[in-house]
Formats: structure tokens, C-alpha cells, sequence
């Protein structure tokens, strides 16, 4: 690990840097964002099952708010690997060096796993739970008229929770690496892990047991493969630690 034993005022000082850089990146790509707002908010009006829904302003501001929630969730995930990486150089000085590359690497994937997670929430799931609840307004002779700021709020309380569910294997594969989990550990608590993972389905689908196995069933998949990385990166922990031990010997001598 790093010899420098970082004070509380240096830790301090240390994530007023971090943040720092966090707020000048977000500014830039907020400002980026404007452009890009636009025709992503006119592309979602018309793509997929709310093609044919007419979306309603019901107040003055919908336009501006929408407009402001679009702009600040493109920038977000613009600078989501720079969130990433400010997150590793805060910890990465009581990481080992070796430590400190390989879990360097794992960024680039949890940005993919991130637009993974909100590909498949919009593209698999949103139109199933949009015609689910199409049909059974129907059923119940009930007349939608749908407001854009709800329909907004909606796509983002389905895709925001995916993007970060699907971080799962990068952070166990993460833990794994550090020696902090281990694959045995994984295979004890699945049923408890599976139990959580259902409960989490639960929370952030709509009622139905249809749009619930849409879910649970990936997270399921994602747990298990989580697992099946963590052994390579659990492997490559051992080895890295005997590593270690055999250069201390060395210098020791």
C-alpha cells in the first residue's frame, strides 16, 4: 500500500479536490447538453409504444422542467466514468500498485454496463409495461390522457434504477479484488442475495408478475455471472497477494 498515512484533514482536503473536479466536468457537459436535449426529448415523444400518445403540459413550466431533467441526466451520464475514476483516485492510495491498475481497468466496463442498464429498460421492458397499461385502461374503460412531465418522470424512475442495478458485476468483481468477498462467500448468501434481488424487482416494476420476471430474471443472470467473474478476479487476488508476500520477504533480507 502507499506509505503516506493520509490525516483527517488531508482526507479532507483530498475530496474538496475530487469534488472539485466533479462540479467543472459536470458544468461542461451540462452545457454540452443543451444541444443534445432537444432531439432526444422529440425522439422520445415519437419512438416506440408513445408514438401514438398524445403527451400533455399540464402546467406552464413541463417544457422548462423536462427540458433542465433531460439536460442534467445527459450530463450525468456523460461524466459518469469521470465519476468513476475520481471515486478510484480517492481510494487508491491504500490500494496496492497492482491493485491499483487492475481496478483502474474497470471503469470503461461499468460505463457499458451503465448504458447497458438503461438500454435494456427502455428498449426491452419500457414497452411491455407501456402496453400492459395501454390495455388495461381499455379493460377498465378508462381514458388516458397522459402529462409529459409524468411521462418523463416515469421513463426515469425505470431507467435510472437499471443503470445502476447493472453495476452488480463490476462491484462485486471489485470487492473480489480487493480480498473484501470471496467466490465461496457469493455461493453462500445466493439464496439471500436472490431473496434482495426479487424485493429490488419489486420496488422499481410496476405491479404485475409478467414485468417482475422481466426483471428479476436478468438480475438473477447478472448475480450469476457476477459470480462466475469474481472467481477470476479472486484468483488473481491470491495471486497477487503471495506476490506481495514474496517481495516483502525479498526486502526484508
Amino acid at each position: 500500500m502507499n506509505d503516506k498515512n493520509l490525516t483527517i484533514i488531508e482526507h479532507i482536503d483530498e475530496f474538496r479536490k475530487r469534488l472539485i473536479v466533479l462540479v467543472v466536468f459536470f458544468v461542461v457537459a451540462v452545457l454540452g447538453s443543451f444541444f443534445l436535449a432537444k432531439p432526444l426529448i422529440q425522439f422520445l415523444q415519437i419512438d416506440g409504444e408513445v408514438k401514438n400518445i398524445t403527451l400533455n403540459a399540464f402546467n406552464v413550466i413541463d417544457p422548462i422542467v423536462i427540458y433542465l431533467k433531460v439536460i442534467i441526466f445527459i450530463a450525468i451520464i456523460i461524466i459518469s466514468p469521470v465519476i468513476m475514476y475520481q471515486f478510484w483516485a480517492f481510494i487508491s492510495p491504500g490500494l496496492h500498485e497492482r491493485e491499483r491498475r487492475v481496478t483502474l481497468s474497470y471503469i470503461p466496463f461499468s460505463f457499458l454496463l451503465t448504458i447497458g442498464g438503461i438500454a435494456f429498460s427502455y428498449f426491452v421492458l419500457l414497452p411491455y409495461v407501456m402496453r400492459f397499461m395501454m390495455n388495461l385502461s381499455t379493460d377498465l374503460g378508462i381514458v388516458q390522457t397522459i402529462g409529459i412531465n409524468e411521462y418523463f418522470g416515469f421513463l426515469f424512475q425505470l431507467t435510472i434504477p437499471f443503470a445502476i442495478v447493472f453495476q452488480l458485476p463490476v462491484v462485486l468483481l471489485f470487492l473480489t479484488r480487493l480480498g473484501l468477498l470471496n467466490p465461496v462467500v457469493l455461493v453462500k448468501i445466493r439464496k439471500f442475495a436472490y431473496f434482495g434481488l426479487f424485493v429490488v424487482a419489486a420496488f422499481i416494476t410496476p405491479p404485475d408478475i409478467v414485468s417482475h420476471l422481466f426483471v428479476t430474471v436478468p438480475l438473477f443472470l447478472l448475480y450469476e455471472v457476477s459470480i462466475i467473474i469474481s472467481r477470476f478476479g479472486y484468483r488473481k487476488y491470491l495471486k497477487s497477494e503471495q506476490q506481495r508476500q514474496i517481495e516483502e520477504a525479498q526486502d526484508e533480507q
